[in-house]
């Protein structure tokens, strides 16, 4: 059966992710064309995909250039994705974590001032919605895991800063990987979940001081999590 673009685009973004087709290996439209049973016109538009992403680079009598690291989108929700399946997963996790760790606390912070009332009340909502899933030993369920990652956007979305907001699907998609990985245990580390709620409730009486500590002391310990796995 001949291969869908959205299938070429997959397997060519995860060789290319996990570094079995490194910086400067060169591919062709007939040879692509070969290998995944494709038309050229399905071939063109995967390829067209990865270029949007900066993965690679197609020049023609050149052919299509895998691109260096550097030039490729890092926010890239589908790059994400092919990082944590890839021998470079840690890497991935911890850099991620390392842009929350700086970004995530400024969000909570500047959602005590501009949070709508509906954003206020929803997230102290999901955040004793984590407590009551985490103290019933849930916290692998995949129910925790929808609302840990809607919390979370939710907080980057009341910060009112579109950068910020733009956040939001890669830590998404960051948040479901650990969990589609099994890195995220059944009882919450302690201290994980009443920290969701004073994020919650100092957000809810827009006290900003207090959101962005208690925030900046809840990345730290994730961030703590992860290197030690």
């Amino acid at each position: 059966m001949a291969a869908l673009h959205g299938d070429i685009t997959d397997d060519l973004g995860a060789r290319i992710a996990s570094g079995e087709l490194p910086t400067g290996a060169v591919l062709t439209l007939a040879g692509l064309e070969s290998e995944y049973d494709a038309s050229r016109t399905v071939v063109r538009e995967a390829v067209r995909v990865l270029e949007t992403m900066g993965l690679v680079a197609s020049r023609r009598r050149v052919g299509i250039t895998v691109r260096p690291r550097d030039d490729w989108d890092a926010f890239s929700p589908q790059l994400i994705r092919w990082s944590l399946q890839s021998p470079l997963r840690q890497q991935q996790l911890e850099s991620l974590m390392e842009v929350r760790v700086a970004i995530e606390p400024t969000a909570a912070r500047l959602a005590a001032t501009r949070a709508t009332t509906t954003q206020r009340a929803e997230l102290r909502r999901l955040a004793a919605r984590l407590a009551e899933l985490g103290a019933t030993g849930q916290g692998a369920s995949d129910e925790f895991h929808a609302v840990d990652v809607e919390f979370h956007a939710l907080l980057l979305r009341a910060s009112g800063n579109p950068q910020i907001s733009a956040l939001c699907e890669p830590v998404r998609e960051v948040l479901a990987g650990r969990a589609r990985l099994g890195l995220t245990p059944a009882v919450p580390a302690d201290g994980t979940l009443e920290l969701h709620m004073e994020v919650a409730e100092a957000v809810a009486r827009s006290a900003p001081n207090e959101a962005e500590t208690y925030s900046r002391d809840h990345m730290m310990r994730v961030w703590n999590e992860i290197h030690a796995d």
